[in-house]
C-alpha cells in the first residue's frame, strides 16, 4: 500500500465560489497495488471537464466520498496479474467506460455502451467491482475507473490505452474525453458526410473538439453557437464560418437563414436543455440532432412529435462520441500529430492540482475550454 494525494468529493452542491466552499479536498490516501487485470498508473495530467464539474454540483450523483477526475494521461508504473500488453514505463490515456468484452454491447462493437462497465461506474467501483482507494482505512469511491486528479491511480487494464510516449501528456490527456467524445460524436455517431452543414451548441473542450472534428470530416460550413463571446472568438480562430450568441432571441433565425433553412446536422454539447431545443430548431427538415450533453436526470426535453414523422428528423445520444477508444485514440491522436486535429489549441491552461477548486470556478464561470491540472 502507498501514500498519495488527491483530490476528494465529500459532500455535492457546495457553494460557488469553489475557491472559498472548497468542495474537493486535497488529502493523502492509501492506494492498494494492482490485482489482477488492473495497473499502477502515476498520473502525470488530468483535464478538468463538466463531467466532473456535474458531480460536484450535483447533476450527475454519485457515491461518496469519491475521488473525482476521469480525463487523465500517465506512465504505467506497474502491473497485476494478467497484464501481459503493457508494462513499466508506457504511456497511457484513460477511458472512462471501462470495456469488458463480452456483454452484448462489446460484442456488438459499442463497448461505450458496456454494462459491467455502466455498473461500476454508477457505484463507484473498478470494472472487478473493487475498490483501491482509502481514508484511514474506509474505502474512496472511484470516479468512472479513473480516479485522475491524484498522484497515482490503480486502474482496470480495460479503461487504458497504450500511447505515442513522444506526445506530451498534458495534451495526450484530453483524447480520453474531449476529444474522444467530440470527434466520435462527428465521425461516428452523425458520420458527417463532406459538404455538409454542421451546428455545434456549447463550445465546452467537447464542443470544440466537435468543431475541429467537422473539420477533419470535410463540413462545408460549420456554425458556433454559445453564450460566452471569448468561446465564439475561439470558435472562429479554429475554423468555424459562422457564430452566433445563444443569448440572442434571435439566433435559431440567423442559423437558419444563413444555413438555408437549417443544418445537416446539429450537435448540443453543453447539456442543458436550452442548447439542446436551440439544436433541434436549427436542424433542417431530414436532418439529424446529436447530443452529448449530460443534464440533470429529472430535466425534460420536449418536442412536437409530429415532426420526426413529416420532415423525417432524427435524434441521437452519443456517448463516449460512440468510440472504441483502443481503435480511435490512436486514430485521433494520428491527426493530431499530422497537424489535422489541432486539439492542443483548446488548452486554455495548466495548474497545479493545490488550484483545482479554483479551476472549477473558471470552469463554471465559462472563462476556459479545458484546464488540465498537471501532477
Amino acid at each position: 500500500m502507498m501514500k498519495i494525494r488527491a483530490a476528494v468529493l465529500h459532500e455535492m452542491n457546495l457553494p460557488a465560489p469553489y475557491a472559498v466552499s472548497r468542495p474537493l479536498k486535497i488529502e493523502e490516501l492509501e492506494l492498494d497495488p494492482p490485482k489482477r487485470g488492473e495497473v499502477l498508473v502515476q498520473i502525470k495530467a488530468a483535464g478538468l471537464c463538466h463531467s466532473d464539474l456535474s458531480v460536484i454540483n450535483g447533476d450527475r450523483p454519485r457515491p461518496l466520498p469519491m475521488a473525482l477526475g476521469h480525463e487523465a494521461a500517465g506512465i504505467v508504473i506497474e502491473v497485476g496479474e494478467g497484464v501481459t500488453d503493457l508494462q513499466k514505463g508506457d504511456h497511457v490515456v484513460c477511458s472512462f467506460v471501462p470495456s469488458c468484452g463480452h456483454c452484448l454491447p462489446c460484442q456488438e462493437g459499442r463497448p461505450a455502451l458496456c454494462e459491467p462497465g455502466a455498473k461500476a461506474n454508477a457505484e463507484g467501483t473498478l470494472l472487478s467491482g473493487e475498490r483501491r482507494i482509502h481514508l484511514h482505512g474506509t474505502d474512496i469511491h472511484h470516479h468512472l475507473g479513473v480516479s485522475g486528479f491524484a498522484e497515482y491511480a490503480v486502474i482496470a487494464r480495460n479503461s487504458l490505452v497504450k500511447v505515442d510516449p513522444e506526445i506530451p501528456l498534458d495534451k495526450v490527456a484530453i483524447f480520453g474525453c474531449a476529444v474522444m467524445t467530440g470527434v466520435g460524436a462527428v465521425v461516428n455517431t452523425a458520420r458527417v458526410e463532406p459538404g455538409s452543414t454542421v451546428a455545434i451548441v456549447g463550445l465546452g473542450g467537447v464542443g470544440l473538439s466537435a468543431l475541429l472534428g467537422s473539420i477533419v470530416a470535410g463540413a462545408g460550413k460549420i456554425v458556433a453557437v454559445d453564450v460566452n463571446p471569448y468561446k465564439l472568438e475561439l470558435a472562429q480562430k479554429l475554423g468555424a464560418t459562422h457564430v452566433y450568441n445563444s443569448r440572442d432571441p434571435e439566433v435559431v433565425h440567423h442559423v437558419r437563414a444563413s444555413t438555408n433553412g437549417g443544418v445537416d446536422y446539429a450537435f448540443e454539447t453543453a447539456g442543458v436543455i436550452q442548447a439542446m431545443d436551440i439544436a433541434y430548431r436549427i436542424t433542417k427538415r431530414g436532418g439529424m440532432t446529436v447530443t452529448t450533453g449530460l443534464p440533470h436526470p429529472d430535466h425534460q426535453f420536449s418536442i412536437p412529435q409530429v415532426t420526426l414523422t413529416v420532415e423525417e428528423r432524427t435524434i441521437k445520444g452519443s456517448y463516449v462520441g460512440s468510440c472504441v477508444p483502443s481503435r480511435d485514440i490512436p486514430r485521433f491522436i494520428e491527426l493530431y500529430k499530422q497537424g489535422r486535429l489541432p486539439v492542443d489549441k483548446i488548452l486554455t491552461d495548466r495548474l497545479p492540482l493545490d488550484q483545482i477548486n479554483e479551476g472549477f470556478d473558471r470552469l463554471a464561470r465559462g472563462e476556459a475550454s479545458r484546464l488540465v491540472v498537471v501532477m
